[in-house]
């Protein structure tokens, strides 16, 4: 019996320590789980904040480019030759167009300009006083293709290329001078052609204010007139589609 006691006694001393050798290993071999399974919980919090982040984005940019008609008014600035052998001149410009959407890109567009300046011709026989910077104007209906190839909820970016024809009136300020006497190209109808880039700052989805630099050609007198310039103006939408 007394043999006994030594291992009695051990046995008592260990028995409070066994709980808490068993919890230890319970909660080292649980630890891993639990910090997988915190991970987890955070990576689909995540995924689904960015995914409502993208269905605002793509409510926002429905709203503002999912209409069917968008109706602009603008001003425009262009320089342009005048003659064959005459400086250039600016031309300023009138411009109202609409286009029609078939999807939030690609649309197509009708657009009329009237630009007005004044062309310098210098001193000759013919141009006394007054003529040496008659005033001449041009007028224009032109129609393409538009598509917005970059788009965001606030702005967006915008090619078009549109062709038609254009009326030449360089003659109305001459004083029945022949425009040709001048060095001016005669009055004429014509091809007219231009390619812009345009960027749309959207103030509301529906109101938008935009700035398009423009390449601008034109066929009088058997060549053609290059011009480079830019319209700005206002763009409001409207026709859900």
């Amino acid at each position: 019996m007394r043999s006994f006691r030594p291992f009695a006694i051990l046995l008592a001393l260990g028995l409070p320590v066994f709980p808490v050798v068993a919890q230890t290993s319970s909660s080292t071999a649980t630890a891993p789980a639990a910090q997988a399974s915190q991970e987890s919980t955070q990576a689909t919090v995540q995924a689904r904040l960015r995914m409502r982040r993208e269905q605002r984005r793509a409510t926002a940019i429905h709203d503002a480019y999912g209409h069917r008609w968008e109706g602009y008014t603008q001003m425009g600035y262009l320089r342009f030759k005048p003659g064959p052998n005459l400086q250039k001149l600016t031309w300023y410009s009138w411009d109202a167009g609409a286009t029609r959407y078939f999807n939030e890109r690609l649309g197509i567009t009708v657009d009329g300009r009237g630009y007005f300046g004044m062309a310098y011709v210098g001193l000759n026989q013919y141009s006394q006083g007054a003529f040496t910077r008659p005033q001449i104007s041009q007028f224009t209906v032109m129609a393409g293709p538009t598509y917005r190839f970059y788009v965001q909820p606030k702005y967006s970016i915008s090619g078009r290329v549109t062709a038609g024809w254009a009326l030449g009136n360089f003659s109305g300020d001459t004083n029945g001078i022949k425009p040709a006497l001048l060095g001016l190209y005669p009055d004429t109808n014509t091809f007219a052609a231009a390619a812009s880039v345009a960027g749309e700052y959207n103030v509301t989805s529906n109101v938008a204010l935009r700035l398009a630099p423009e390449y601008f050609l034109t066929g009088y007198g058997s060549t053609i007139q290059a011009s480079r310039g830019f319209t700005a103006g206002f763009v409001y939408r409207w026709g859900k589609q």
